[in-house]
């Protein structure tokens, strides 16, 4: 998709291409020249590429990580867009990237989750595009806030932004234990209901934090009708300078996205999705969820066994196994629940604890 493509694109469909998601992909950090330009080339050979992005200010959560190569990375952005044809997009936190972005000829522009929690940041950087015209695509903040993401959604809009879109990355939670960021679809699918002439994409490799399950984050965000994917990608992973465990080389991003299943979605008269289908979506996704939880929760159990086991105790402590008991009706009456089906599904989980833990015993 070419640049001329992206200004061509009406208001509502200025990203979409086809039915075929859009993929950006690129490296987490531009470190070298060569090292940005051999990657990005090697994207545009694999034919699954639209759009290349480059991290050049790398906004960390603690001080003394590698924070990005700076401004002298841009010409090796602008030399990427050069050689390969390809659009270019790259992150900014101020509005001094802006000016940088701009000055170096960046197609787009996206805001990154920690700087989307701040809305006096996201103003600056809306103050700074205005009455240029030049997409700008919004992360989700770093906590589950829908009004949030919105809101710094809104800020673009008021300041004449038309090529606008929005990246789930998922939502950092203390007790995740199989995502990087819990994705929390249910939150993705009630902003596309809210937003439906709003491209949103998906970012598989800020979810996922690792590359074994990247494939089925980004299928599952092509089932739920996202617009597109962003995916990093670098020709040296394992020892990339940020975020090394989520990247891959383009050879496997290209075979990636051609496993994908490209999926219709149905429309109503009005052309969204009609709220039956939202509702159900947020069940299958809701259903998911639940099953990761299961899961953390039964290698949890095992750990117990193993350290009962070690220690020689018995696997039912009744004294413990009385306190859930109480303790999770009573929350489960509190939200609504009926205190019999509390009862069955704490039993059941309950069952497959000791079932778990007795496994280890007898190993």
């Amino acid at each position: 998709m070419s640049t001329e493509t992206l200004t061509q694109k009406s208001k509502t469909n200025w990203f979409r291409k086809t039915d075929v998601p859009v993929v950006i992909s690129g490296p987490c950090s531009v470190e070298t020249e060569e090292q940005v330009l051999e990657t990005c080339k090697r994207l545009k050979a694999t034919g699954k590429v639209d759009i290349l992005r480059g991290g050049i200010w790398k906004p960390r959560t603690r001080p003394g990580t590698f924070e990005g190569i700076g401004i002298k990375g841009l010409p090796w952005m602008k030399r990427v867009k050069e050689e390969t044809g390809l659009p270019i997009t790259v992150e900014v936190a101020k509005a001094a990237h802006v000016d940088a972005c701009l000055a170096f000829g960046v197609d787009i522009l996206w805001i990154g989750a920690r700087t989307t929690v701040n809305p006096f940041a996201v103003q600056e950087i809306a103050d700074a595009v205005r009455g240029v015209d030049i997409p700008i695509l919004v992360k989700n903040p770093i906590n589950p806030d829908l009004a949030l993401w919105m809101g710094g959604m809104e800020r673009f809009r008021a300041v004449g932004v038309e090529k606008l879109g929005a990246i789930h990355r998922g939502f950092s939670h203390i007790g995740e234990k199989f995502y990087r960021n819990r994705p929390e679809w249910q939150i993705a699918i009630e902003f596309m209901r809210q937003n439906p002439d709003t491209p949103l994409i998906g970012d598989p490799s800020h979810i996922c934090g690792r590359r074994d399950i990247l494939k089925d984050v980004s299928q599952k965000a092509i089932d739920l009708g996202f617009d597109g994917l962003m995916v990093e990608s670098h020709i040296d992973p394992d020892n990339a300078w940020s975020d090394a465990k989520q990247q891959i080389t383009p050879e496997v991003l290209g075979d990636m996205i051609t496993s994908l299943k490209a999926r219709q979605t149905k429309e109503n008269d009005e052309g969204a999705q009609g709220s039956l289908d939202y509702l159900r979506q947020e069940i299958n996704t809701i259903d998911d969820d639940i099953l990761n939880l299961f899961a953390s929760r039964m290698g949890i159990a095992r750990k117990i066994g193993e350290y009962k086991k070690a220690n020689n105790m018995t696997i039912l402590q009744q004294k413990r196994w009385n306190e859930i008991i109480e303790k999770v009706q009573a929350k489960g009456v509190e939200k609504g629940l009926s205190k019999e089906f509390i009862s069955k599904y704490i039993k059941a989980v309950h069952d497959e604890s000791i079932n778990q833990q007795e496994e280890i015993m007898k190993g």
